[in-house]
């Protein structure tokens, strides 16, 4: 399907939320539809900026919404479909036989829990121990990497929190490097 040339609010750059190299940037547009009741349905419209791929999304409010609020909204689904990964890898969410609905709930609940529990432990030490600049902040991952070695030590503890450093200095001149060379390519 071509671009659509009748759009309500036409294609237009914009950011669909921060990612893991910098701002997402696509093509947005926006189609008014008729609908049999009331209310303003839509069809949101995004272009790769890369390859030119389309993808649609259907939108329904109450009242017209303007484009750039779409877009955070459609932006917002990278974000849950980032948690439900990181459940599965982290909290285990992926790892149940479902058999019974009472033992699967059970274990949702766990793994929910657990995702929860590393959730606030990385909230709250980015609000108290901002930490060196040259470190990237402690992430959930880092954070569940720190307590199994904890639980079940492999080595001492000065060992365990040099590696921590050294791997989030790392992530820190990687992330550095993508941002220039991400601004590099657009300019």
């Amino acid at each position: 399907m071509p671009w659509p040339r009748r759009c309500r609010s036409g294609p237009g750059k914009l950011s669909a939320g921060a990612g893991a190299k910098g701002h997402r940037f696509y093509d947005w547009a926006v189609i008014d539809l008729a609908g049999p009741r009331p209310g303003s349905p839509q069809m949101l419209i995004r272009r790769s900026r890369g390859t030119g791929e389309l993808a649609y999304y259907s939108c329904f409010s109450h009242q017209p919404v303007p484009l750039t609020e779409l877009v955070r909204v459609a932006g917002s689904r990278w974000r849950v479909e980032e948690t439900f990964q990181t459940e599965k890898g982290l909290a285990g969410l992926d790892e149940h036989q479902v058999r019974r609905f009472p033992s699967w709930s059970r274990w949702v609940i766990l793994a929910m829990l657990a995702h929860a529990f590393l959730a606030v432990v990385r909230a709250d030490e980015h609000t108290r121990r901002p930490g060196p600049t040259d470190l990237v902040p402690r992430s959930c991952n880092e954070i569940q990497c720190l307590f199994t070695l904890i639980v079940r030590p492999v080595h001492d503890t000065a060992h365990r929190l040099g590696w921590s450093d050294w791997r989030r200095r790392h992530q820190a001149r990687s992330r550095t490097s993508h941002y220039r060379r991400r601004a590099a390519s657009q300019t």
